[in-house]
Formats: structure tokens, C-alpha cells, sequence
């Protein structure tokens, strides 16, 4: 190996979304870009995370469209359900674009590195393959390493009682019954999709609503539609205990009102947040600061950390812990460093999605944080009932709700609970990326009859003159 094999321009640690994206874009800057990686490419979200988890959300939305089919006059024998082929399909789906990865950085020419990279001093770091260490030098170093699941003392995860997220999407059949502790978008899509296939689910939640993150509309519509489908809700409740035993998990927690109930359930899923992973990758050795809180890499608005050549992307970096944050990000900071900025990231427009049945999807302000800014508001809301597509498809259930600053008619948050939300959203994050006003979001034409008329319709409804409502 020479020297011109191991010396590139931007060295990247980790091939997740904010990895494999900004030494893809470097390389097309005119950047020699590499890019380190342990373990599969396309890191958490491709391949334990966002995809596969979104195939067998499409699964479980499949097995309630069909336990409903009666209404569109099929009739068939006696049906079963079974997660087996749903999670193999998951996995072929996350190995195609894996694969994908690999093929992308040929075509861009970014060379892959396999192994634990760690900094080694300025400009340099130290890839370990099986014991086996060479050093790479780089003028520039992002480090996009990701996060993990957290484990909390009294639940600690160990694969087989108490599952993470990763473990949870490996197993092929469903418990008979399951306690999902946190209720944000991670422990919501797993109810909804062991609750799809027979499992007895359970939520409790330290905060008083469901996706805490979403306005308090969204939460109380998401919890009236999964205590529907039969699933148990506890909402203010603080989790003291969860023993394994022969009968399963018991767990003791107490409740909103303060009274302590034990349930025992045969499995439990800890979906209480994310950890980044800063250790072991020689942040210390190099200097590099972490935040005071979360141990997060601390970063500017061009994620440049506080060591000139060094920077850090994506979950490493801090919240939200999102894949596209992470994208744009990678985008951001190789762009800026090639002298082709166009701005930094805007963290005040960056769309949430939860992707369950129903689906959730938001960007902005919720109605509480526009009256907390200050704001002089006024707020529209639109039901899917009122939506010919919703009602033809026969998914008519949530809204859209938009809130609209009356001074400039500026589109302060937008939430949806419903039919494809989370393909809806980048209507209303475009839009406001644009600086659009309500009155522009109707007078765009929207074709009839689909759902993304709804958009229009809501931000007529916050100018107080909806049509169809």
C-alpha cells in the first residue's frame, strides 16, 4: 500500500446517513474522499433502524387492511399471521440497499475502508481490520458514528427478556403479550406492529401523553386510535422495576395517580432514547469536546468541532436523532469545506415522522410553543373525514391542523395524524422553506380528488374560511 493509498482529503468515520452521504457529495465537490466502516454500510438506519423497520410497519399495515376486508367484499378462510416471513422480508429489503451503498461509492468513487477507525492525532487516523492497524492521513476528518440504544438501570436490556429496538427486529414470532416502555416514535411503531400480529401490547410512558414531541392534538388522537385497537395505555407512569422470571417480565410501576401496579408480561422492549457513540473512536486522544449534556460531540453551525479539521455529523452530534438531520448535515459541513456553501442546516424546519397506523408527521411549532414564542396566531384544522380520498380508501381518520402567525400569514407549525403523513409533510417543509404564506399553500392548485388537497383545505382553515368543513 503507498502513500498516495492511504492519504485523502476527507476522512469519514461511519457509513451511516450523515456518512455515506457527505463522502459521496465530497467526492462529487472534487474532494479523494474514503470512508471508514466496522460493520455493514448505510449504518443504524439501513440496516437496523428506519428501513427495515419501515418494511414491517408496511407488513402490519397489510395484515389490518386485511382483517377489514370484508367491507370491500372479500371473504376468505380462516387467515393467520405470522411475523417470520414479515421480519426475512424486512432484512432482504435492508441487504438490497446495503448493497446499494457499496454501488454508490464506486460510482462516486469513494473508497471504502473496512474496519474501527479511531483518531490518531492531526489528520490522521488508525483503522484496525482484525487486529490488523494501518494509519490514513486526511486534510479533513468527519466523524458520523451514530447512536445506540440507551439501558436504563432498572431496565437493562440483555437481548432474550428485555429487547432494544435492534433486538426487536430480529425476532420472528410475536409474544403473547409485550410492555413497550416509551412511548416517542421508536415505541410506537413497534406496538403498532407486534400489536398487528397477536401481541397483547402495553405502553407506559414517563410523560403525560404519547409522542410528547408532537402538539398535544396529535397525542390525544394517537392514543384514542391505539386504546381502539385494544392496547393498554399508561401515560405518567414511572417505571421502578422489571424482573425476569420463568413467567416472563414483571413490572412494577406507579401510575398518574400515584398507585403502584405490577404487570408481568412474557416480553418488554425499552424504547426510552438513544446514546451516541463517542467512545473508543480517540476523541480524547485528539482533544476533541463533548457537550455537558449527553456526551454528544459538541459542534458549530458548520459542525466543526473545537479542533481545526475535525468535525462530526448526525446523532454523534446531538439531537434530533434523525437520518435526513444526518444527511443534511454530511451535506452542510463537506459543502462548506469545499468553499460551496449555501447555509447551514435549519434545525428550526426539520420534518418528524412517526410511522405507524396512523401515521404522524410534523414540522414547525406546536400550538402550545407558537403561544409560549409569543406569537399571535390563529389555527386551522381539517378532518380526513372531509376528504373524498380519505373516505374512498377508507382511512379517515386524524387531521391536519396548521397554525398561522397573523402578522405575516407565516406557516408556524403544521401537524398531521392520518393517511401518508409522512409524505405530506415535505409539502408543508417545503413551503416553509420558501417562506410561503397560508393563502400561497391554497392558491397552488391540488389535484381532485387526493389527500394533499387536505393541505390546502387546513391552510384555508387557519385563514378561517375553510370550503369543505
Amino acid at each position: 500500500m503507498t502513500e498516495n493509498d492511504t492519504k485523502f482529503d476527507l476522512l469519514v468515520i461511519g457509513s451511516g446517513p450523515g456518512g455515506y452521504v457527505a463522502a459521496i457529495r465530497a467526492s462529487q465537490l472534487g474532494m479523494k474522499a474514503a470512508c471508514v466502516e466496522a460493520d455493514k454500510l448505510g449504518g443504524v438506519c439501513l440496516n437496523i433502524g428506519c428501513i427495515p423497520t419501515k418494511s414491517m410497519l408496511t407488513s402490519a399495515l397489510l395484515v389490518n387492511e386485511v382483517k377489514g376486508a370484508k367491507e370491500h367484499g372479500i371473504s376468505a378462510g380462516d387467515l393467520s399471521f405470522d411475523l417470520g416471513p414479515a421480519q426475512e422480508r424486512s432484512r432482504r429489503v435492508a441487504s438490497q440497499l446495503n448493497r446499494g451503498v457499496g454501488m454508490l461509492f464506486k460510482k462516486n468513487k469513494v473508497t471504502h475502508i473496512e474496519g474501527w477507525g479511531r483518531l490518531a492525532g492531526k489528520g490522521r487516523v488508525e483503522v484496525d481490520r482484525d487486529g490488523e492497524k494501518t494509519t490514513y492521513t486526511a486534510d479533513h476528518i468527519l466523524i458520523a458514528t451514530g447512536s445506540r440504544p440507551r439501558s436504563l438501570p432498572f431496565l437493562e436490556i440483555d437481548g432474550e427478556h428485555i429487547w432494544s429496538s435492534d433486538h426487536a427486529l430480529m425476532v420472528k414470532e410475536a409474544p403473547s403479550s409485550l410492555a413497550i416502555v416509551g412511548a416517542g416514535a421508536i415505541g410506537m411503531e413497534f406496538a403498532d406492529i407486534f400489536e398487528a400480529y397477536g401481541s397483547d401490547v402495553t405502553i407506559i410512558e414517563a410523560l403525560d401523553r404519547v409522542l410528547p414531541v408532537e402538539d398535544v392534538d396529535v397525542s390525544k388522537q394517537m392514543e384514542k386510535a391505539y386504546k381502539k385497537r385494544g392496547m393498554t395505555i399508561h401515560t405518567g407512569a414511572r417505571l421502578q422495576s422489571a424482573t425476569p422470571g420463568d413467567d416472563g417480565v414483571t413490572l412494577v410501576f406507579k401510575d398518574a395517580k400515584g398507585n403502584e401496579q405490577t404487570l408481568t408480561v412474557e416480553k418488554v422492549l425499552s424504547a426510552v432514547g438513544r446514546i451516541p457513540n463517542t467512545e473508543d473512536v480517540g476523541l480524547d486522544a485528539a482533544g476533541v469536546k463533548l457537550t455537558e449534556k449527553g456526551n454528544f460531540i459538541a459542534v458549530d453551525e458548520w459542525m466543526r468541532t473545537n479542533i481545526e479539521g475535525i468535525y462530526a455529523v448526525g446523532d454523534c452530534a446531538g439531537g434530533p436523532l434523525l437520518a435526513h438531520k444526518a444527511s443534511h448535515e454530511g451535506i452542510a459541513c463537506v459543502e462548506k469545506i469545499a468553499g460551496e456553501a449555501h447555509g447551514p442546516v435549519d434545525y428550526g424546519n426539520i420534518p418528524n415522522c412517526t410511522y405507524c397506523h396512523p401515521e404522524v408527521a410534523s414540522v414547525g411549532l406546536t400550538e402550545e410553543q407558537a403561544r409560549e414564542a409569543g406569537h399571535d396566531i390563529q389555527v386551522g384544522k381539517f378532518p380526513w373525514v372531509a376528504n373524498g380520498r380519505a373516505l374512498a380508501h377508507g382511512d379517515a381518520d386524524g387531521f391536519i391542523k396548521v397554525i398561522r402567525d397573523k402578522k405575516y400569514s407565516e406557516i408556524l407549525g403544521a401537524h398531521i395524524i392520518g393517511p401518508h403523513a409522512t409524505e405530506l409533510i415535505g409539502e408543508f417543509v417545503l413551503g416553509r422553506h420558501l417562506e410561503t404564506t397560508a393563502e400561497e399553500m391554497e392558491k397552488a392548485m391540488h389535484p381532485h380528488p387526493t389527500l394533499s388537497e387536505a393541505v390546502a383545505e387546513a391552510a384555508l382553515a387557519s385563514l378561517g374560511r375553510p370550503i369543505h368543513i
